[in-house]
């Protein structure tokens, strides 16, 4: 019977500790809430190189913020990270310059990125002529 009363002490106690602990958690986060709604961010800055995580600084009146962030490594950086764009197939080869040509539309500008409205890029022509698939061995034959 003691047993059980000291048990029955014990979960009151440690039930009594994770309520207060969460608690403190909420009042925490209250904290990081800003009154201020006209944030301005700037660019993700990368920790090192010219992709991965970073971090991007935002200042909202007299209040500063720091914000981690990912470049992707597969990015066009003349785009910037913060620029999505929906772009169309890619045009012909021309003979000409010996390029090929697609442009794309400003889909999502990220933290008030400033983002060009209409892209357009470029890559070679491939040198390689794609073949039809040869036929299967043994078919077609008489």
């Amino acid at each position: 019977m003691q047993v059980r009363g000291l048990l029955l002490l014990l979960v009151l106690i440690l039930l009594a500790a994770t309520t207060e602990a969460g608690k403190n958690k909420k009042e925490k986060a209250k904290k990081d809430i800003s009154e201020c709604e006209d944030w301005r961010w700037g660019p993700c800055v990368p920790n090192s190189k010219d992709c991965g995580l970073g971090y991007r600084e935002g200042t909202c009146k007299e209040e500063s913020k720091k914000l981690k962030c990912k470049i992707p490594c597969n990015w066009k950086k003349k785009f910037g990270a913060d620029c999505k764009y929906k772009f169309e197939s890619w045009g012909g080869c021309s003979a000409q310059t010996g390029v090929k040509t697609r442009s794309g539309i400003l889909k999502k500008a990220l933290y008030n990125a400033q983002c060009e409205e209409i892209v357009y890029v470029t890559k070679p022509c491939s040198s390689k002529i794609k073949s039809k698939s040869k036929a299967k061995k043994g078919k077609g034959k008489d």
